[in-house]
């Protein structure tokens, strides 16, 4: 701290606190606001004070409210700063998330008690774009379907599900018929039409708790839990009525074709030893499925 900081007229440093960009909140070591600004007032959509008086902790949404406590008792145990994330609830019933710095300040010679100053910052959009760089490594940029690692991740899911529940597990391996040709014919951009049109018919047939992923340029696959063999054959049977319709792009009318292959995992099975067994079962009967479509 420099000389003129610590000379700062009181009221130049009221001004700074209530012209803050950042929520500001002094609190009792209990927890209760004493003063807030209108930063902060403004960010929970209510005013000074209806704060005064009340707990921080009462803003905190409910799922978070355990941790916040636990942060909070933290600070008063080590009496230093603190940075934790949670979430506010406004007055409107909206959820804004935030980081929460608190620092405890000892009490004044001159009478002054310890408290607690706390600074909430938005972080609405650094979560936006987390969100949003989570969702890209985990999806097919093209067709929007969950990419492999996102896949798997299901499956194993699924698998650990069918351990505990003893349910059966099954995998759709799929992959399009006579795709590099029309990639050759008429272009990439028809290509890129015709797997967006394909994933979207994939995903309209499928149930709630199905996962449809694209693996490979053309090659999906589907994890069904909690399903039986003839299960995913009934599905296996839709698919084939319905992503095999002619698709037409732009003025060109193009046959789909798909070959399916099935692998499946009776309840009770360890995962760990599950997921490549069903994954390479699917993908030796799709190829069975295609060599036969040859002949």
């Amino acid at each position: 701290m420099t000389d003129e900081t610590r000379t700062l007229p009181p009221a130049d440093r009221r001004s700074a606190f209530a012209n803050a960009p950042m929520g500001i909140a002094l609190a009792t070591t209990t927890g209760l606001v004493v003063d807030a600004n209108p930063a902060l007032a403004a960010m929970v959509g209510r005013s000074a004070g209806e704060l005064y008086g009340h707990s921080m902790l009462d803003l905190v949404h409910p799922d978070d409210h355990a941790a916040a406590v636990e942060a909070f008792a933290e600070l008063l145990e080590l009496r230093r700063m603190m940075r934790h994330e949670t979430r506010l609830v406004r007055a409107d019933g909206s959820v804004v998330p935030v980081q929460v710095t608190s620092s405890w300040v000892d009490g004044t010679p001159e009478g002054d008690p310890p408290h607690v100053v706390a600074i909430v910052e938005d972080i609405t959009e650094r979560k936006a774009l987390e969100a949003s760089l989570v969702h890209r490594s985990l999806h097919d940029p093209l067709t929007g379907l969950p990419n492999r690692i996102l896949f798997r991740d299901r499956l194993r899911h699924a698998l650990e599900r069918g351990h505990r529940e003893r349910t059966a597990t099954c995998v759709l391996g799929i992959d399009l018929d006579g795709f590099k040709e029309i990639n050759d014919r008429y272009g990439h951009p028809v290509g890129d039409a015709v797997l967006v049109a394909v994933a979207e018919r994939l995903t309209s047939v499928l149930r709630a708790s199905d996962t449809a992923a694209r693996v490979g340029g053309d090659e999906f696959s589907i994890v069904c839990e909690n399903s039986a063999r003839a299960d995913a054959e009934v599905l296996a049977a839709r698919l084939r009525s319905t992503v095999t319709e002619p698709l037409r792009v732009g003025d060109v009318d193009l046959p789909i074709g798909m070959s399916i292959g099935i692998g499946t995992v009776p309840g009770g099975t360890d995962p760990e030893r599950a997921l490549e067994r069903l994954v390479r079962e699917a993908d030796d009967a799709m190829y069975a499925d295609k060599a036969a479509r040859r002949r």
